[in-house]
């Protein structure tokens, strides 16, 4: 039986009972952007993200209305947990971020502290130490401390955080420059820079310079005879 109400109730009653979801979902063939590589680029911009990112965000760099990027990703999340993927797509703090599922949490924090326990080689060391009080500083100026190429040991601190680039030396090449991070700073328990110990509490005294460079020296007599 037909409704003796009018067209234009009728619409605005179906609109009021589905949510806008309907609008949202056909608002998502955008023409030239199907939702299969509007999610791709959702997927590959969450993944390289450190920090949750806000739908507004993807939103601009998809060309797509925020609605259908919320859309999109409450579907996504939906798909991940259907799947029963380790991971899973969550909303916080304003944005959407990957994190590893809940009940893995006892592998993954035993992974963490196994990775914490894995102790810091002594060039590894020493080059922290160089680029901590001599940054900004270049790879070639640390070779030239060490005496040693350093770039394993630069990009191995690079990728516990230690270390980053912090810019470009002028002089020719533009060498890059590197410089501690925060987390290095947390690391030590340090508040800044500054706080770093004074060079000269590790400089031995002139006594000491002085008595090992005398046991050093060859003494007259020690030479074997030449043959």
């Amino acid at each position: 039986m037909m409704s003796d109400l009018p067209e234009d109730e009728l619409a605005g009653n179906d609109l009021a009972g589905n949510d806008l979801a309907g609008n949202d979902r056909a608002a998502a063939q955008v023409p030239g952007i199907p939702d299969a590589d509007s999610v791709r680029a959702i997927e590959a911009i969450l993944l390289v993200a450190v920090e949750p990112v806000p739908a507004d965000m993807l939103a601009q760099l998809l060309e797509l209305p925020a609605s259908v990027v919320r859309l999109l990703c409450s579907e996504l999340a939906a798909s991940y947990t259907e799947a029963g993927h380790g991971f899973e797509l969550v909303k916080v703090a304003g944005g959407y971020r990957y994190q590893t599922h809940p009940d893995l949490s006892p592998y993954v924090e035993r992974f963490l502290l196994d990775g914490q326990r894995a102790r810091m080689s002594g060039a590894a060391l020493e080059t922290l130490a160089i680029v901590a009080y001599k940054q900004p500083i270049s790879r070639a100026q640390v070779a030239s401390i060490r005496g040693v190429d350093p770039d394993g040991v630069l990009r191995t601190l690079q990728a516990r955080g230690y270390i980053t680039e912090v810019g470009r030396d002028p002089g020719p090449g533009q060498a890059v420059l590197f410089g501690t991070t925060a987390s290095f700073l947390e690391k030590l328990g340090l508040d800044s820079l500054a706080d770093l110990p004074p060079l000269a509490e590790f400089v031995p005294g002139a006594d000491v310079v002085e008595a090992l460079e005398h046991g050093l020296r060859v003494q007259p007599g020690h030479l074997d005879a030449p043959g």
